[in-house]
């Protein structure tokens, strides 16, 4: 057997119900491994089989609990590469530390710098991730690192629905262009909130770019945190004559309390966001789709050294 050629699918304790589905898709078992804690809780990695000459993918997003989770995949990592692992591949479905991307005031820390120097240093060889909440991420690794959307997954799910006298709508200018282009696929107007940020986790939109008046709105975003900026843009676009039809759409259900409170609002009528985190609430209009599928594809493409970017790029028109 040619090095290499041999793959061992990994899960850590962050999302093991997506990294079954993963291993199915790609009609593999999950590689046997215990992920646990010592007494005085460190954590504890036992590979449970042999990976000399594998290529290795780990899955993990690193969720909360943040830190713990980022550093099980740090000794996951090191327990792999010691056991002479071929090539180790990190699959972090949701990217923590993606808003610490830059100092915004004097003194602050890039944590998101610090947390992919600290990937390399323990020896990883690619990075596949979702949804980046700043792209810019990519360029802090200086190794491969594959940027996949879920934007497909979540335009296709809308396009089979009822989508009359519907807009899509982008929270603010930075997700204009993802937004620009769900709408082109729905054939659909935009329109965008300008938003002023009173706080790290507040804003307040102050006006609205585009017709919205007696229209569906469907906000679309990377994720939902404390869904703070969700409801006020749900405020802000009934205010203006938009129909008490909102569909939220967003990759990551962070879903910080009291985010499920807020989004049970009755100008609400769906939430539509991925499995990259697992999703324990009980919010009846929540609507989960997997991004199993998606991950699979880049496992196999990355492991077969196929090109990924037909599997990263957003969907369009047609």
């Amino acid at each position: 057997m040619v090095i290499g050629d041999k793959i061992k699918v990994f899960s850590g304790n962050a999302n093991y119900e997506l990294s079954e589905s993963v291993a199915k898709c790609l009609g593999v078992e999950l590689a046997e491994a215990k992920v646990s804690q010592f007494p005085d809780g460190e954590t504890r990695i036992d590979i449970a089989e042999s990976v000399r000459g594998s290529d290795c993918f780990i899955i993990q997003s690193t969720c909360a609990p943040v830190n713990h989770n980022i550093m099980e995949l740090l000794v996951f990592v090191d327990a792999l590469r010691r056991a002479s692992a071929w090539r180790i591949n990190v699959v972090i479905p949701y990217f923590g530390y993606a808003r610490q991307d830059k100092k915004v005031s004097p003194r602050e820390p890039i944590t998101a710098k610090l947390v992919a120097n600290m990937l390399e240093q323990a020896g990883i060889s690619r990075v596949i991730t979702v949804d980046l909440h700043a792209g810019q991420i990519q360029g802090f690794f200086d190794l491969p690192v594959d940027h996949l959307t879920a934007l497909d997954i979540i335009g296709s799910y809308l396009k089979k629905t009822d989508l009359s006298n519907s807009v899509v709508v982008s929270p603010d200018i930075g997700r204009a262009t993802e937004g620009r282009r769900l709408a082109n696929y729905l054939g659909l107007d935009l329109a965008i909130l300008y938003k002023r940020r009173k706080s790290p986790t507040e804003t307040a939109v102050s006006h609205v770019i585009g017709e919205v008046e007696g229209k569906r709105p469907i906000i679309i975003d990377d994720m939902i945190s404390t869904a703070g900026t969700i409801l006020r843009g749900v405020e802000a676009l009934v205010e203006l004559g938009a129909k008490p039809e909102v569909r939220v759409g967003a990759t990551h259900p962070v879903f910080i309390d009291p985010a499920l409170e807020r989004l049970a609002h009755p100008a609400i009528s769906e939430v539509i966001v991925t499995d990259t985190i697992p999703y324990r609430g009980h919010l009846g209009k929540v609507n989960v789709l997997s991004v199993a599928p998606l991950l699979a594809s880049a496992i196999r493409n990355v492991h077969d050294n196929i090109s990924v970017s037909q599997l990263f790029s957003s969907p369009q028109r047609g």
